[in-house]
């Protein structure tokens, strides 16, 4: 038998050999690198590099550094993007060389993150994946097909929240849920302890948790996957084989449901039965399919649940904002009906603060990182191939060079003679990575906060002894964020926003 100490001394090897490689690859480049934090010998900027709310240092080396930073882990060169114009300069105008997305050993590989479209390397795997959602949601012609679920599934919702309104958290990811899993596999959710959305949301908040950088030492030094278990600072082993077996399940549950009720002949029509029916499929293309339709999901549903909280965050914080869009959506719509998709071009004040929640709380703070391909050249400094490149979402939507005020909620920033910058613009990414189900999303966002303001009032709550409870602003770190639970009182605005609310 082998003993600890030679298998111990075998692990620290491969960690060694792997540094070696890293450190003795590194070449002379023809400009310098950003400016950034400097490093240590060896491991160079890891202990520079935060663990949680990233943003927040991001943004602080932004202002000491500049625009552009870089940072080198290990031999691994991450560029973080502070500014709008850089991200639209290199990610958009560039996307032939910055559309790649970078190795995740955790998340990507180990756990199996790397089959969706969000991690999938650029490559015709990729080039597939968004041909499926652009032929099924990829323009607004198309896509209104699903309106009626959405604004259904949103009228379901506030029939919950008048319900059990301190339950809001709980209605709004039900929501999501809803809309989503009927317009991916044709799946009508459960009224309560719905299985399948229950393991989506589990398995959205593990790629949050696994994907996040810094998080896991194996991303840094990926030879310590051949380490053995016992090995120090192998925990995450364990968290991993966790993770992969909830994505394992995320990607197999619905989809065979899918498959019972096609072959059934009972399948509602939907994203997975319109890529499978009638159909002569590869294994390769069955796989392609599975891993879109669960991209859909995983990737449309958290941006509705967090826009959507955050929404409610805002109009509790900002009263005099709820009554504004009321009275505009009373004006328009009237206190008969709902408001609909279709009143949306009618209502500008609605819409310019669905762009403010847009801006004020992003779902994903750093979006999504991506690889370059090739050696490049920016401004003077050397972005050399295989970097990561980080955008600064949360940054640039608090740049005070294109927002003013940026830290003040303000939808009539974007109802001036010359609007500040639209946020869907940022929020939704760059370049071929852009999010292929936006227009979803941002339809499910706008139904979804209509309705809301045309029956509900939204205040802040009380305790037993009436003292007023002031919410915080505060929002969970990770890849994916979303407000922290908050008190807040909500109530039908009249006898008719109720009967409204209550009609089938």
């Amino acid at each position: 038998m082998v003993s600890n100490i030679t298998v111990l001394d075998a692990g620290l090897a491969v960690v060694a050999l792997y540094l070696l490689k890293r450190l003795l690859s590194r070449k002379a480049t023809p400009a310098p690198l950003p400016p950034g934090p400097k490093g240590l010998p060896v491991i160079q900027n890891l202990l520079d590099m935060p663990t949680e709310y990233e943003n927040l240092t991001f943004a602080q080396w932004g202002e000491k550094y500049g625009d552009l930073v870089s940072i080198t882990l290990m031999g691994q060169t991450m560029i973080i993007v502070n500014s709008g114009k850089l991200a639209i300069d290199m990610l958009d105008r560039k996307s032939a060389i910055y559309s790649d997305r970078p190795v995740f050993p955790m998340g990507g590989e180990i756990i199996g993150w790397r089959d969706t479209l969000a991690l999938t390397r650029y490559g015709q795997r990729f080039r597939d994946i968004r041909r499926m959602f652009h032929q099924i949601i990829g323009t607004k012609a198309i896509m209104s097909q699903f309106i009626p679920i959405e604004e259904q599934a949103t009228h379901r919702f506030l029939k919950r929240v008048l319900k059990s309104p301190k339950d809001i958290a709980k209605h709004i990811r039900w929501m999501a849920g809803c809309i989503i899993l009927e317009i991916a596999y044709g799946y009508k959710v459960l009224e309560q302890d719905d299985p399948i959305i229950d393991l989506v949301d589990k398995a959205t908040e593990q790629f949050s948790l696994a994907t996040s950088p810094g998080a896991y030492l194996v991303d840094v030094i990926p030879a310590l996957q051949y380490v053995p278990d016992w090995f120090p600072g192998t925990g995450w082993k364990k968290v991993a084989a966790e993770y992969k077996a909830t994505l394992t399940d995320m990607g197999n549950v619905p989809l065979d449901f899918t498959k019972a009720e096609m072959a059934a002949g009972t399948a509602a029509p939907s994203f997975t039965s319109n890529l499978l029916e009638g159909k002569e499929l590869s294994d390769t293309e069955k796989d392609t399919i599975k891993w879109a339709a669960a991209s859909l999901y995983s990737g449309g549903a958290d941006t509705t649940v967090s826009t959507t909280y955050t929404f409610y965050l805002a109009m509790t914080l900002h009263p005099e904002i709820l009554k504004k869009a009321q009275a505009e959506i009373d004006a328009v719509v009237g206190s008969d009906r709902l408001p609909s998709f279709e009143d949306r071009e009618n209502l500008p004040y609605v819409n310019a603060l669905v762009k403010e929640v847009l801006r004020w709380g992003p779902v994903t703070p750093l979006g999504l990182p991506h690889g370059s391909t090739e050696d490049d050249i920016y401004e003077g400094y050397f972005i050399p191939k295989g970097s990561i490149i980080f955008v600064n979402v949360w940054q640039l939507l608090r740049d005070p060079r294109v927002y003013a005020n940026p830290l003040q909620f303000d939808p009539e920033r974007f109802l001036k003679a010359e609007p500040e910058e639209d946020p869907k613009n940022f929020c939704f990414g760059f370049g071929r990575r852009i999010c292929p189900g936006r227009i979803l999303a941002d339809a499910s966002i706008y139904i979804s906060i209509a309705m809301s303001l045309a029956v509900f009032d939204i205040t802040k709550a009380k305790d037993e002894r009436g003292n007023v409870l002031e919410p915080v602003k505060d929002f969970t770190s990770g890849i994916i964020s979303h407000p922290k639970p908050f008190p807040c009182e909500i109530r039908p605005r009249s006898a008719k926003a109720e009967a409204l609310i209550n009609e089938n």
